[in-house]
């Protein structure tokens, strides 16, 4: 009986060991099919959907399904997602997505904290809504926290092929961020480091951000970090910096910031606001140096007009932001400024930004700058700059080489548009410039009136070895819609005077200018006691203000020569000296050797005078003749020793143009006069 109950025992063991050996079979067949074939799991999908929407508030749309496979681990892939938030109406989806794939240890999710190894994201688009005006008071943000909490981990995150899209819909306004390759790595240490790199309007940019992370809950926590971005299109050179980061409700604060721009030391601290759709920026920083790139023109774009690309200033209508920076020195292109202080603000579009003090090459120079970007943009500025040197300043802010000395400038303008075209159409204002003790450079003035006496000039004369020096050079102008007229232009050197009225035209960089050069006779300079030399003939400059043509303005004069013969009659000694003993350093003939001085001095004889040679005595004569009466000066009597054999004098010369007779009521002397000025100015 008991060997019969033994059996009977051991047959119903065998039995069931038979049914579990099945079950356990059949379960590691599923598993196999399941790990091959995957896990339609659409009865997920509420659940999930639930959960993300009692969490977050955004509903989330899973339009390809969910699935989950279990070799060679957990893996849960949700396909053609959407997060939506239901309060706002111009976006209708904030974050798409083509795949989201986690991979979850099992023994994580048997503890009931799931630990995710891998989260890929695969060609998602997030997109940022951009908003003109901030919530004065936006809803405060719910935290959840206690024991319904969920614990879960991440591991690794990898992000391919994103974009991230800033739009305002009714300013039709779009802005992305594209190819953004992503990768970051939690450590059980709580390192974060997250690495990536995309292209930002078309230019490359690169990032990498190094965190510790401190344990639940972070918040008014310090979170130590390291920055570092590069985005050569935006700044001139790599960012790196290091800050105590701190989540404050809505606001991210950055204390205790340190780091370099390029070559150049920076601290101070930041703050970033994102209550609302439109953040609110905050910064102090001071630099060592600061460098910014400037883009200059190609040769040859002054000859160019303006360009009429669109300017597009309408993303300072989406941020708003306070800004103190301060920089031992300053670099803007190839200008250099120490040291600099400037404050900005931009709020609801509007940017102001104040410049102070600013050591500008041996001077300093002051500023103000209006932008108003709400609607068509507008500009005001308004600029100070006292003993300044001119020369590397216009060279570094504006390719421009040929204006040197100390300068003082004030400048009020005003001006709108969204082109470089329509802003200089649309100029107004005044400006007011003066150099002092320098030298156009490139230019000899002197040469160039010399010149107009034989033909008109086409373009500036420019030459490298060519220089005009000056004591002052000033103007002022009245601007009105790009049309800037001066009626003061004052030019004062030791070898030319000239002063004239003009107007240019910044819209079609064309000038028009009547200037009246006159030749100084001697080196002596400014403070001599006889007046500089002008033939009292204006010349006009006019034409593209790189290359204009310049000739004598001969309305008045060629029409009625005898006129113009009795003004330089008239002019007499104030222009020649007595007896016109001038004449002869002006006009470069034989005659100027019979000055006041007498004898053969060689400066004073030849090529050296304004016109030269043969048609320069005849002239020089016959005002001479005409200052006199119709007689010729009398030559002041000199004692000359006797020449030495080895020293005779040579033979006078042959080209020497015989003095014209006088009639006794100066008509032959007129008649004389009109054929050379007919021949002068090839009428």
């Amino acid at each position: 009986m008991a060997r019969r109950d033994v059996c009977a025992v051991w047959n119903v063991e065998m039995r069931a060991l038979k049914i579990a050996g099945a079950a356990i079979g059949a379960v590691i067949v599923v598993i196999a099919l399941l790990a091959v074939i995957g896990i339609p799991s659409d009865f997920l999908t509420s659940a999930i959907q639930e959960r993300v929407e009692r969490e977050t508030g955004y509903r989330l749309a899973i339009n390809g399904g969910t699935k989950i496979s279990l070799w060679p681990s957990l893996n849960i892939t949700l396909s053609d997602i959407a997060l939506q938030d239901p309060k706002d109406r111009e976006v209708n989806n904030r974050l798409t997505a083509s795949s989201i794939q986690a991979d979850v240890t099992l023994s994580s999710l048997w503890s009931g904290e799931p630990q995710v190894t891998e989260l890929l994201i695969v060609r998602p688009v997030l997109t940022m809504p951009l908003q003109r005006v901030r919530e004065p008071n936006p809803p405060a943000k719910s935290s959840t926290t206690g024991t319904s909490e969920a614990k879960f981990g991440i591991e690794h995150v990898s992000v391919t092929g994103g974009t991230i899209v800033f739009s305002n819909v009714r300013d039709r306004v779009e802005s992305r961020i594209e190819t953004v390759n992503a990768d970051a790595t939690i450590g059980s240490d709580r390192k974060i480091v997250i690495t990536g790199n995309g292209r930002g309007g078309g230019e490359p940019l690169k990032f990498e951000i190094k965190a510790t992370a401190p344990a639940p809950p972070i918040e008014r926590q310090n979170i130590p970090t390291e920055i570092a971005f590069e985005a050569p299109g935006l700044m001139q050179a790599p960012l790196s910096a290091r800050a105590e980061v701190r989540l404050n409700g809505t606001a991210v604060m950055f204390n205790g910031v340190s780091g370099t721009l390029g070559d150049g030391a920076f601290n101070g601290w930041a703050s970033l606001d994102i209550a609302s759709n439109k953040p609110l920026v905050k910064l102090d920083l001071d630099f060592q140096k600061l460098s910014l790139a400037m883009e200059h023109g190609q040769p040859g774009t002054a000859a160019q007009p303006w360009s009429n690309a669109s300017i597009d200033l309408i993303g300072l209508n989406y941020v708003d932001a306070q800004a103190k920076i301060s920089a031992a020195e300053l670099n803007i292109g190839d200008g250099r400024f120490a040291p600099a202080a400037i404050e900005a603000s931009l709020m609801s579009g509007v940017l102001k930004a104040r410049l102070a003090n600013l050591g500008t090459y041996e001077g300093n120079a002051n500023g103000d700058l209006y932008i108003d970007a709400t609607s068509n943009p507008s500009y005001t500025l308004s600029a100070d700059l006292s003993n300044v040197r001119a020369l590397p300043l216009l060279r570094s802010l504006a390719d421009f080489d040929k204006l040197d000395g100390r300068m003082q400038a004030k400048i009020a303008v005003r001006s709108s548009g969204n082109s470089q075209r329509a802003i200089m159409g649309n100029m107004s204002g005044t400006a007011f410039a003066v150099f002092r003790d320098g030298a156009i450079r490139g230019l000899n003035v002197a040469q160039m009136i010399r010149s107009l006496t034989t033909s008109p000039l086409s373009g500036w004369q420019e030459g490298d070895q060519l220089a005009t020096d000056l004591s002052q050079l000033s103007a002022s102008f009245k601007i009105d819609k790009g049309q800037a007229v001066t009626t003061d232009l004052n030019l004062v050197g030791p070898l030319v005077k000239m002063t004239g009225v003009g107007t240019v035209d910044l819209g079609t960089k064309m000038i028009g200018f009547r200037v009246a050069p006159k030749l100084v006779l001697t080196t002596e300079g400014q403070g001599r006691t006889a007046d500089p030399v002008g033939l009292g003939i204006p010349v006009m400059i006019e034409g593209p203000w790189d290359s204009p043509r310049i000739y004598p303005e001969m309305q008045g004069i060629l029409d009625n020569p005898e006129a113009a013969y009795a003004k330089l009659r008239e002019m007499g000694k104030g222009l020649f000296g007595p007896n016109g003993a001038g004449l002869g350093s002006l006009f470069g003939g034989s005659q100027g050797g019979t000055g006041s001085q007498g004898g053969n001095d060689s400066t004073q004889s030849g090529q050296g005078g304004l016109f030269g040679g043969q048609l320069g005595e005849t002239i020089g004569n016959l005002i001479q003749q005409g200052l006199n009466g119709g007689t010729q000066p009398p030559r002041p009597s000199r004692s000359i020793p006797p020449a030495s054999p080895q020293q005779q004098p040579e033979p006078p010369s042959q080209s020497t143009a015989p003095s014209p007779p006088s009639d006794g009521d100066g008509t032959q002397d007129s008649r004389a006069m009109n054929e050379v000025l007919r021949q002068l100015f090839n009428r």
